[in-house]
């Protein structure tokens, strides 16, 4: 391509000779442009990394791509980076343990304004406000023929579905009682857990500079309940581990993924897992 632009620069700039006199005609060997250098060292400007992990946006944002999506990401669950961050997160609430309760009664304050601070985290880390909000964005995007922001709509709600679907679960088997008394539901924190769920999703699209604000958020909202007394720091910790779990499954499934394939046996059924290379 280089060479055809040099041969149209020669053209246009030789001048029009006699037939006689074209074979006289010489070219002279013209450098190959180099590509310009930036001031900070000699090297080409690179293309911002953060870009390369973000989810592309799918051709179709509908109903139905949603809930596709969704049936993809539950046979996606099992991974190996997944289950490092359960590893990671299990272990930090193992650590965090043995100081619940202090961390609990530092936390309760006697003053109105902190309580006056607190007192929204409970209703924007609830389930239905999370939900409204991602189908408001979801919305949004369908209505206004905006492919990016209907998508971001559509993964937190995959991301919301998905992590409701790893705290009940949890919470049913431990049956770990709240600090108040009121059930045992403790284990993990659902608020800890949807809105780092959220805060994923929206790294993943948006890069860390403008998610920065989400994360706050989710630990403002995590930090709530266990000042509320409803959780102890092990519940928030784990928590919004299986909230990053969630906003990972649905943006980003990795080069290696495991698939759920449920099996007939002798006897009964099996479900076998399945690694495979993407």
């Amino acid at each position: 391509m280089t060479f055809a632009l040099l041969v149209l620069l020669l053209q246009s700039s030789t001048p029009t000779l006699p037939a006689a006199e074209l074979s006289t005609v010489e070219l002279t060997p013209v450098e190959q442009s180099r590509p310009k250098k930036d001031d900070d060292g000699g090297k080409p400007p690179e293309q911002d990394k953060s870009d390369d992990k973000k989810p592309e946006t799918p051709p179709h944002t509908g109903i139905r791509a949603l809930l596709d999506g969704l049936r993809l990401d539950i046979t996606r669950i099992p991974s190996k980076k997944n289950l490092y961050i359960a590893m990671g997160g299990g272990a930090l609430a193992l650590a965090a343990h043995p100081f619940d309760q202090d961390f609990n009664i530092h936390l309760q304050s006697h003053y109105a304004l902190v309580n006056s601070i607190y007192a929204p985290a409970k209703y924007y880390g609830n389930t239905p406000e999370q939900v409204a909000l991602s189908l408001g964005t979801y919305a949004y995007g369908r209505i206004f023929d905006q492919p990016k922001v209907s998508h971001l709509g559509m993964d937190l709600l995959r991301a919301q579905a998905i992590t409701e679907m790893l705290v009940e679960p949890i919470k049913l088997a431990t049956q770990r009682r709240r600090p108040d008394g009121s059930d045992n539901l403790s284990f993990p924190s659902g608020h800890a857990a949807i809105t780092f769920a959220g805060a994923t999703v929206l790294e993943r699209h948006l890069g860390w500079k403008k998610a920065a604000l989400a994360y706050v958020i989710a630990a403002y909202v995590a930090s709530s309940r266990m000042h509320d007394n409803r959780h102890y720091l092990s519940d928030v910790v784990f928590g919004a581990a299986v909230g990053t779990i969630a906003g990972r499954v649905v943006t980003e499934h990795g080069r290696e993924t495991w698939t759920l394939v449920p099996a007939a046996v002798p006897g009964g059924a099996a479900i076998l897992f399945t690694k495979v290379q993407e």
